[in-house]
């Protein structure tokens, strides 16, 4: 009876037909699943990694390029960025400071979240970046991103080599510069464009200072087997004290600038900083980077509560101290601490072990004031003429004056002849207060003017 009703026979029919349809898709599926297994190959890296921001910088210099060169494994050839292409795009805003005040702003498209498609060599991938807003870093406050690159299982050979450009890449933008790190919750992260590396001799301190600070550090940074053999943690502290201007900082970032090593600014006064994150930016600072802790007197001074936010910092001394030197401290590590009174530091944070070398840099002597006036208006070791800075009537070129070596010679002289009546006299000057005379005057009005920057001495209890 049901073989012969007509509706019982449509239905199983195209109850069949779905089954059969149903074994099919889910065969492809499959099929399509084993193909890309098979073929494909993926590559992923998320923004806790460096590469992610190398291939970032990758990927934002091929929107700046009309025409772009292979690998050199690859062959030559040529394309626009593909991925220009794509509707999801983003905006890389860079900013230029110029010296002489002025600026200029430069606008790269960057490849937003979403899926892109990029040839490199002969090879194309897909590259697809993914955002994560519903649970951003808790303590960033930044959204987890993923980037995920996509070709053919025979070419993932070329992952290397891409990553390897890129690098090369973002490390080319670096060189012969100085990266300024600071902490971005609990890791580092650079601040800012990296900075023209300050050369060591353009730092004018009291003679055999700055030798004695690099034949230090230098020393240290050769002594690692024997720190290591002999069971003494790899580290290595300095203290920097004398008034304000005398070149401390200047002096620091102009040796990691010589040595090829970045810095890593820790304030201690940084709201929500506490002992656990400060124990875990000490352990974790990148390689070839000095710490500078400056105004190390004042960290643990008149801390105030805000109505909103709690405590600017929880950090205490004797979690600062722990930092330094406790069980759950970091090892090769070189810190640079610097304080404008030594007086006012708690005994146990300046014994040996946290500060291994204390060094006074101070006021401008006479003859670092000669020194500092030959360096702004002497001879340019990089140039074949005598410079100085200032333009004045009868100038030759660029409003750089010139004028004879024994005339700067005599100057000199006269310089430092009236720092010694000073000094004598009780009176003392900076070397930041030096330096700005000379930056806004030629040598004659310098040697003219510089009695009027000399200040009383201050007792050495105030």
């Amino acid at each position: 009876m049901l073989g012969d009703n007509p509706y019982f026979q449509a239905g199983f029919g195209i109850m069949g037909l779905g089954v059969a349809l149903t074994f099919l898709r889910q065969g492809a599926m499959l099929a399509a699943t084993t193909l890309r297994r098979q073929m494909l190959v993926s590559l992923e890296m998320n923004n806790k990694d460096p590469a992610y921001d190398y291939f970032l910088t990758w990927m934002a210099a091929q929107s700046a390029r009309t025409h772009a060169g292979a690998a050199p494994w690859t062959g030559l050839f040529r394309t626009s960025a593909p991925w220009m292409r794509s509707h999801q795009l983003g905006v890389q805003t860079l900013q230029e400071q110029r010296k002489n005040g002025s600026a200029s702003v430069m606008f790269k498209l960057v490849a937003a979240p979403g899926t892109h498609y990029l040839r490199y060599g002969k090879v194309w991938m897909q590259i697809k970046r993914d955002r994560e807003t519903k649970a951003p870093n808790l303590m960033t406050g930044m959204p987890w991103e993923t980037i995920t690159i996509t070709t053919l299982s025979r070419d993932r050979g070329i992952f290397t080599h891409l990553l390897t450009e890129a690098r090369d890449l973002a490390m080319r933008g670096q060189e012969g510069k100085l990266v300024i790190n600071i902490p971005w919750g609990i890791e580092w992260k650079p601040f800012g464009q990296p900075r023209r590396k300050r050369p060591l001799r353009s730092v004018v301190l009291e003679e055999g200072v700055a030798e004695k600070i690099e034949a230090d550090v230098k020393a240290f940074l050769q002594r690692r087997q024997w720190y290591a053999d002999r069971g003494i943690p790899y580290r290595r502290g300095y203290l920097l004290h004398g008034p304000p201007g005398s070149g401390k900082s200047s002096f620091i970032q102009a040796l990691a600038g010589a040595l090829n090593y970045d810095i890593c600014v820790l304030n201690l006064s940084e709201r929500g900083l506490a002992d656990d994150k400060l124990i875990h930016l000490l352990s974790n600072t990148p390689e070839r980077s000095f710490v500078l802790i400056e105004d190390v007197d004042a960290a643990f001074n008149k801390r105030v509560q805000t109505s909103a936010d709690g405590y600017q910092s929880s950090v205490t001394f004797s979690g600062f101290l722990n930092a330094l030197d406790g069980v759950a401290s970091g090892e090769e590590r070189i810190i640079f601490m610097t304080t404008n009174h030594p007086e006012r530091l708690d005994p146990a944070l300046i014994r040996p072990g946290r500060v291994d070398l204390s060094v006074l840099i101070n006021d401008a002597s006479p003859k670092q004031v000669r020194r500092l006036f030959e360096r702004f208006y002497g001879r340019d070791e990089t140039s074949e003429v005598p410079v100085v800075v200032g333009a004045q009537e009868g100038s030759e070129t660029d409003g750089w004056e010139r004028i004879p070596d024994v005339q700067l010679r005599e100057l000199a002289r006269e310089m430092e002849e009236i720092a010694q009546e000073e000094e004598s006299q009780g009176r003392r000057i900076s070397m930041a207060a030096l330096q700005g005379l000379f930056i806004r005057s030629n040598a004659r009005d310098a040697v003219r003017d510089v009695r009027t920057l000399f200040v009383p001495r201050q007792p050495a209890s105030e």
